[in-house]
């Protein structure tokens, strides 16, 4: 696979919406360059949001249970990814790949695993071991440590979010990505050790760019490609 340029952004501390509305006006520029075979500038995006409940395609919460987690002081969205309910917030890394599939494989599997592989190997070298489950997302045992949500045939949106030193209670009030009997971990807890996004992003970086045989080029959080 020939290496590819994907541009990263750290926007960091960025609320939901803000960063969901940048997210699509960059997949609408990846898929404006591809068609005037153009680079197509693929992007990843780093964040950390403020408290917020997203659900995806196949939501099934009402407005009373939504009113009901927003009275806890967290933000709640309905989205276009796959899979159900999961939180955000201080202390999770969320990064979001806006990228061209095609250019890289053409499938959705192969981009799922490819994520997974990517946190795993971040888990790994800070000396947790992680590994994939017949869930999607990234596990300890029984208890997920990140989740993996995305959108997108052509250009991808959403993605992962690793929880670093998420404050657990959070997660308390749903059931996470919709599976009763599991548990969610955070790299803080495994290591018995504050570990902090900062820390944690170093060592995504590194991983993504061997599993997608990318060239990682940081630019400015203002600058629009």
């Amino acid at each position: 696979m020939a290496q590819k340029t994907i541009y990263v952004q750290r926007l960091m501390q960025t609320s939901y919406k803000s960063a969901w509305d940048y997210q699509k006006k960059i997949a609408a520029k990846v898929q404006e360059n591809i068609k005037m075979k153009r680079e197509p500038c693929h992007t990843l995006l780093l964040v950390e949001h403020p408290p917020v409940y997203t659900t995806g395609i196949r939501d099934v919460y009402s407005h009373e249970e939504e009113a009901h987690l927003r009275s806890l002081g967290a933000d709640f969205y309905r989205t276009n990814r796959g899979g159900l309910i999961t939180f955000h917030g201080p202390g999770q890394m969320v990064a979001y790949p806006i990228l061209h599939l095609a250019s890289f494989q053409p499938g959705i599997k192969w981009y799922v695993c490819a994520l997974e592989r990517a946190v795993i190997r971040t888990c790994r070298s800070l000396g947790v071991l992680a590994n994939t489950s017949p869930h999607t997302g990234v596990w300890v045992g029984d208890n997920k440590i990140c989740a993996v949500g995305i959108q997108g045939r052509h250009v991808t949106t959403h993605g992962i979010a690793l929880n670093c030193n998420t404050e657990l209670h959070w997660f308390q009030n749903i059931v996470p990505c919709g599976i009763p009997d599991k548990g969610v971990t955070t790299l803080s807890k495994e290591l018995n050790r504050d570990v902090r996004v900062s820390e944690v992003v170093p060592h995504f970086l590194k991983a993504f760019a061997e599993i997608f045989c990318c060239e990682l080029v940081e630019i400015d959080k203002n600058h629009m490609l």
